[in-house]
């Protein structure tokens, strides 16, 4: 099977048309999954209440927080993968795709356990209304009981994109999220199983999809060839996997954590009716996140391999020309989400005030979502180039820093869900600032004085 670009493409080639070859896929890919998410949602909305619906909601900010981490690792195992492969040093390319899937297992187990003893006392913790806890409660059991197929997935599709292939995770999202739509038909429509429904559905899928991208990489033949007989872990992989992993994972937990606390704020008024209109409002912004995810995906995939490449002088290229798709593709999709919200929001409920509430979080943060963006190829930069930690440390002030002083210091004596929208754009907006002023300073004291001095291509013996 064709993959969607080659190294020489990503090294060599325009890196426009490169760029749209390689996001394209990936985009329909990051489209089908969010359709098959918003199924998830329409389906226990319309067939099981706005009471479920809630408490399908009320999940969301908490399951990204707890696998945000692990789900950093596979940026880690990407960027490595990808500076192997620009590096054309084969052998540590094979060792770090066998590494990073042992990873993956292990961590998904340890994930898996967690999600199973600990949900219910996190759901409190962000106090979920008594109404929908135990709802809330069994669908993340089951949830986050599918971690350890996510975790194989996300690894196995990130080590695919490391090397340009984004048609393959493109077919095994379609084929998992049919399987996911079916299921959800079959469990809430026809045996009215809740959210339950929706949860096992979501775990089938899952599996499908690891099983899928684990025979890819079994029985490819390149460069990332995975052997499961002859698997080996190499420490020194593992451990460049965790520098660039873990600043990443954090750095994404550390947005989730703000989000956490506004889930709770958005709680904190006590209505299922404001929970269920954010949950549909964020779901339709989610469709926002296509574009955007998928040039900042290129950006870190394209980074790599050209920084093992020591094509240092492409970087800068790279970032602006992913920084203009990025803010293009977010306006782009904001406008028509916003020309046509009541009838897209009339999808998940049939509400007045539930679709009025969603029509607020469009508003105040689809519309000005892509600040977000902006930010996100910074930090895609810089991973690409091995940088994490500057990106995390940024994140915890701008993105954290900021909602957390605007929801403890201002939100009390101005409850509204508009106060609580309105951080949004001010932290991505502070956080843009930081982001590319490091960059800059990245770049030019840091990368570009070491052109002329030789890699080590043997770093992890």
């Amino acid at each position: 099977m064709r993959h969607s670009v080659t190294r020489e493409d990503i090294v060599n080639g325009p890196l426009l048309r490169i760029i749209l070859r390689f996001a394209f896929p990936l985009m329909i890919t990051n489209f089908l999954s969010n359709l098959f998410s918003a199924v998830d949602t329409i389906v226990v909305g319309k067939y099981a209440g706005s009471e479920a619906l809630a408490a399908v909601g009320a999940t969301g900010s908490l399951i990204f927080m707890v696998s945000s981490l692990f789900n950093g690792l596979s940026m880690g195992a990407s960027v490595v993968v990808g500076q192997m492969i620009g590096r054309g040093n084969e052998s540590r390319a094979k060792e770090t795709v066998e590494t990073a899937f042992m990873m993956a297992g292990g961590s998904g187990l340890f994930l898996s356990a967690s999600g199973l003893l600990f949900s219910k006392a996190l759901l409190r913790m962000v106090s979920t209304p008594s109404s929908i806890l135990d709802q809330s409660a069994l669908y993340m059991r089951i949830y986050l009981g599918a971690s350890v197929f996510m975790l194989i997935y996300n690894f196995g599709a990130a080590i695919l994109r490391a090397k340009g292939d984004t048609i393959r995770p493109l077919y095994f999202m379609l084929i998992s999220g049919l399987t996911n739509v079916i299921l959800n038909l079959v469990f809430v429509v026809a045996f009215r199983m809740g959210t339950a429904g929706v949860a096992f559905a979501t775990l089938i899928s899952q599996a499908v999809s690891a099983i899928l991208v684990t025979y890819s990489l079994v029985t490819t033949k390149d460069i990332t060839q995975l052997d499961l007989r002859n698997m080996r872990f190499n420490r020194h992989i593992a451990l460049e996997i965790l520098r660039i992993g873990i600043p990443s994972g954090i750095q994404t937990m550390m947005f989730s954590v703000s989000n956490v606390v506004m889930q709770k704020s958005i709680n904190s008024f006590d209505s299922a009716d404001i929970i269920a209109g954010n949950t549909a409002g964020s779901n339709l912004e989610n469709f926002c996140y296509i574009a955007m995810m998928a040039f900042t995906q290129a950006c870190v995939s394209f980074t790599s391999q050209n920084y093992g490449a020591r094509k240092f002088d492409k970087l800068k290229k790279i970032m602006y020309t992913s920084l203009v798709l990025v803010v293009i593709g977010a306006l782009s999709v904001a406008g028509i989400i916003w020309a046509f919200h009541k009838p897209l929001l009339s999808l998940y409920t049939s509400e007045p005030h539930v679709i009025e509430i969603g029509t607020k979080r469009v508003l105040y943060v689809i519309l000005p979502l892509f600040l977000n963006g902006i930010l996100d190829v910074f930090a895609a930069s810089l991973r690409g180039m091995g940088k994490s930690t500057i990106p995390m440390l940024t994140m915890i002030v701008g993105i954290c820093g900021v909602r957390l002083a605007w929801l403890w210091g201002y939100f009390p004596t101005h409850r509204s869900l508009e106060v609580i929208y309105m951080s949004y754009s001010l932290s991505w907006l502070i956080t843009s600032v930081l982001e590319y002023v490091l960059w800059q300073y990245v770049y030019r004291k840091i990368v570009l004085p070491h052109k002329n001095i030789e890699i080590d291509l043997e770093p992890y013996s």
